[in-house]
């Protein structure tokens, strides 16, 4: 008997970048897509139909903090949380409980961590030390790190430091010898600190205070700073997250003058404005805050321009204890979930504003992948890459944080309560259904560490 061509047939509407194959089919063997057709689907070992329903590349999440909260345990939970919201790679922040990844030796700890307890594939970002320990940038990036991400802002002088200016120069420096993009968290330091005394001196600490010590500027005069050094050093340095448009006006600015500048959007910049924080208190926190209407207005505005890098989540699943307002925002945790309703949230806003669903594959897939240096291994549904796939089912469904797969304390989302026009019925990891629409499949240790593939940058 002749030997099945294809481990696996998947059906569906496939969403490429460019365009939706309706009718479609995947061919998959060997964890790759080998084959993709439209019409009769050829034989295989198994066929999973998902005809009717769009079949989109597993999404890349370019932004997450597994292990800022609860150390590498945190990976465990997250990247369920992942699987069940067709995130099939998570390019994970190096800001980890209780130290950064600063050198081969953590990054190694990490990796057997990642083999232990992932769910879906990961890859990471590195760091420096604030004492400035750029001679292990080299090793970290022999390691197979992805990226680079630093700080104008100083949460913790250990774990998420500031690094100066002198600092950051030599790292930049050095940095763009591989061609690899440093992610920079850009709020200055000098104005929060003390837009923040003020405010808590006069005894203003309720929510919008959150939004009011972190006003714009507060983000541009960061973008200005490390967008100098980017055109002084020739480093592709990029904005971790733009809540402002201006921040893609200005990485474009500077690119015409010849510069390696870019910067992504998380998706709360696309929806939330201050009147959530209002609502949400400090489940509705997160660096920056939340902007105007107005705002998020000009953010979609980008987006159609073709201005915004990728848009990511900034999954940062803090224990709901860390997150309750009691008084003094101020002292509450920052940061949202936001892994499991990405792809659903995203689906909305598009179809809300009349894009096509094709943008989804294009800036939460395909174009992180490529800034990370993963494409074509990860990203996009074509022959030779992992048979990473995203089922999305359209309709009309209401996200429910207590379906949210993590840890107890971690099931909270700004999201709550909010109707989606679409669910994940199902995703794939290198061919293997992982999530069934109810259940995540995929044991702990099921996800691999991606290293970059190759030294090739990215701008958009």
């Amino acid at each position: 008997m002749t030997e099945s061509p294809f481990d696996r047939v998947i059906l569906g509407d496939l969403v490429l970048p460019d365009r939706v194959l309706e009718g479609g089919w995947i061919g998959v063997r060997d964890e790759a897509v080998a084959a993709i057709g439209t019409g009769e689907a050829p034989a295989a070992r198994d066929t999973a139909d998902h005809r009717g329903m769009l079949v989109l590349p597993g999404l890349v999440d370019g932004h997450m903090h597994t292990s800022s909260s609860t150390g590498w345990s945190g990976i465990e939970g997250a990247t369920m949380s992942a699987a069940a919201g067709g995130v099939t790679t998570c390019v994970d922040m190096p800001y980890d409980v209780p130290v950064p990844v600063t050198d081969r030796g953590i990054l190694g700890d990490k990796l057997e961590q990642v083999s232990r307890l992932a769910h879906v594939d990961m890859a990471l970002y590195g760091t420096i030390r604030k004492d400035g320990n750029v001679e292990d940038i080299a090793g970290l990036i022999e390691a197979g790190v992805c990226s680079f991400k630093l700080s104008t802002y100083e949460y913790d002088a250990v774990r998420f430091p500031r690094i100066d200016h002198p600092t950051m120069l030599r790292a930049f420096r050095e940095i763009a010898k591989s061609n690899l993009m440093v992610a920079i968290h850009n709020e200055d330091q000098e104005l929060v600190e003390r837009l923040t005394e003020q405010a808590k001196a006069s005894g203003e600490t309720h929510p919008i205070m959150h939004c009011r010590t972190r006003p714009p500027i507060t983000e541009s005069m960061a973008d200005l700073e490390i967008f100098e050094m980017a055109l002084e050093t020739g480093c592709h340095v990029h904005i971790a997250h733009s809540s402002l448009a201006r921040g893609f006006d200005l990485a474009e600015m500077f690119r015409a003058q010849g510069a390696r500048t870019s910067g992504e959007a998380c998706i709360q910049y696309l929806c939330m404005t201050e009147e959530d924080i209002v609502r949400l208190e400090g489940f509705g926190k997160c660096n920056p805050p939340f902007r105007t209407a107005d705002e998020v207005e000009r953010m979609w505005a980008a987006v159609k321009a073709g201005k915004v890098g990728y848009v990511s989540t900034d999954h940062a699943p803090w224990p709901r204890e860390r997150k309750q307002y009691k008084g003094d925002i101020f002292a509450v945790g920052a940061g949202l979930t936001g892994m499991q309703s990405f792809a659903p949230l995203m689906l909305t806003l598009l179809e809300q504003r009349g894009l096509p669903v094709t943008l989804l594959a294009s800036l939460s897939a395909e174009r992180p992948a490529r800034f990370h240096g993963l494409f074509p291994k990860k990203g996009a549904i074509r022959v030779g890459a992992d048979a990473d796939l995203l089922v999305m089912e359209r309709g009309r469904f209401r996200f429910d944080a207590r379906e949210i797969r993590d840890r107890e304390d971690a099931r909270w989302s700004p999201y709550d309560g909010m109707e989606m026009r679409g669910r994940v019925a199902a995703t794939y990891l290198r061919g293997t259904r992982i999530w069934d629409g109810k259940e995540v499949l995929a044991k702990p240790g099921a996800g691999r560490f991606v290293p970059r593939q190759h030294g090739d940058g990215f701008l958009g």
